[in-house]
């Protein structure tokens, strides 16, 4: 334990060792930042101002995109600071910040995707019940109870890393503070840690995937019994989007960390990483937008009126 402290600081290696690189990596990583805050707060304005959009399915991607705003926020402005800088240090506390507000924003997108394809459920296969079934109320229960398991999971994790020793002055071979490499650096015994934490992510990560499969499987079973083809267009249409988003999602993460957390992790997972924690926030409000005529009219209406008031 003589190199080893319970508040040490650590250095976050980032994305290159090649300092050459960094300068376009901060471009590529600044412009999809920025795009990636634009996108959500247009939706969210959008979804906001427009009242023939507050419907529970608009409600829940008002939220996702509220998430994902908070997500990439969460990860990118460290990032770009080290890269801009060559400076990645970061202390204990802030390293625990960082990892409590990931958490929390990763495990919502997982809980927001299984409620979303829950609403889509009720909607395409209880038409005439929906709007018993899927009352404000019920919608913000969803939301609320969404967001108290995930800052409960999360602060669990978090109480149970900040009673480790670490080794001091280490370097972490990634560009946010993640639960794997910190346990690598660990002095102490992190089994507790590592099973918590798998046993957690497993059950969240699998009852959320079930909830969606099951979902879309009657979804699929009552679509397959529309008669007419141009009513089983119009069914799936309103779920194209979320399928997209729920595939890019889950494939990012488990490339990620589909392995032990205290392993070692490959250029190929950083890859991963990046698109999980950057890219796809950036695009989930764009392919909402670009597939929703609803969206799409509304965004158009607040553009032109803004380009009116200016006139």
């Amino acid at each position: 334990m003589m190199n080893c402290s319970q508040a040490p600081g650590f250095i976050l290696l980032g994305l290159s060792s090649n300092s050459e690189k960094w300068q376009p990596l901060f471009s590529i990583f600044l412009v999809l930042y920025l795009l990636g805050l634009l996108g959500n707060l247009l939706l969210l304005l959008a979804i906001g101002a427009d009242v023939h959009l507050h419907t529970p399915m608009y409600f829940f991607l008002s939220q996702l995109s509220l998430v994902d705003l908070c997500f990439i926020t969460t990860t990118a402005p460290k990032m770009l600071e080290t890269l801009w800088t060559g400076d990645g240090s970061i202390s204990f506390s802030g390293c625990l910040t960082q990892l409590y507000f990931f958490a929390v924003f990763a495990d919502m997108d997982n809980l927001l995707l299984a409620v979303m394809a829950i609403d889509r459920y009720a909607a395409i296969c209880h038409p005439l019940l929906y709007p018993l079934l899927m009352t404000p109320c019920r919608c913000r229960v969803l939301v609320s109870g969404s967001w108290g398991v995930a800052h409960c999971v999360s602060l669990t994790h978090i109480l149970l890393l900040s009673q480790l020793y670490f080794h001091t002055n280490q370097e972490i071979p990634h560009f946010f503070c993640d639960f794997g490499p910190l346990l690598l650096l660990s002095c102490s015994d992190a089994h507790l840690n590592e099973s918590l934490m798998m046993a957690l992510a497993g059950v969240l990560g699998i009852s959320a995937l079930l909830c969606i499969v099951s979902s879309y499987g009657c979804i699929f079973y009552a679509v397959a019994k529309v008669p007419s083809a141009q009513g089983k267009r119009k069914a799936l249409a309103t779920c194209s989007s979320h399928l997209s988003v729920v595939l890019l999602f889950y494939s990012t993460v488990f490339a990620t960390y589909l392995k032990p957390p205290s392993s070692s992790r490959s250029s190929g997972e950083v890859v991963a990483a990046v698109m999980y924690t950057l890219v796809t926030p950036t695009l989930n409000p764009f392919i909402y937008s670009l597939r929703n005529k609803d969206v799409k009219s509304s965004l158009r209406i607040r553009i032109l009126n803004m380009v009116k008031s200016q006139d």
